[in-house]
């Protein structure tokens, strides 16, 4: 089934690409895309490069270690708690 691509930007690349490939448009559309999709499903995922670094370093998890947080310490963090709205609100009310 054949594309359309109406975009002077992709008409730009893939000509460039196909330049340096020394193939046609039609074939280095191919070639890109089959390399995107092989980049992109080789790609380490955030859990991956978590458990690599901690194997490197040596890092074991214990168990409390992999329960997520409370609400409140992120709430605490970023002056969401209810003592830190109410500081806040008194800061806006000085500065206002």
């Amino acid at each position: 089934m054949p594309i359309n691509i109406n975009n002077p930007e992709a008409d730009v690349l893939t000509r460039k690409f196909a330049a340096m490939a020394g193939v046609g448009i039609t074939d280095a559309v191919v070639i890109a895309m089959k390399e995107a999709i092989a980049q992109r499903r080789a790609a380490e995922t955030p859990l991956q490069t978590a458990a690599r670094l901690r194997s490197k370093h040596g890092v074991v998890l214990s168990a409390v270690a992999r329960k997520p947080l409370p609400g409140a310490v992120f709430d605490e963090m970023w002056n969401h708690g209810a003592g830190n709205q109410e500081h806040a609100c008194e800061a806006e009310r000085e500065q206002g």
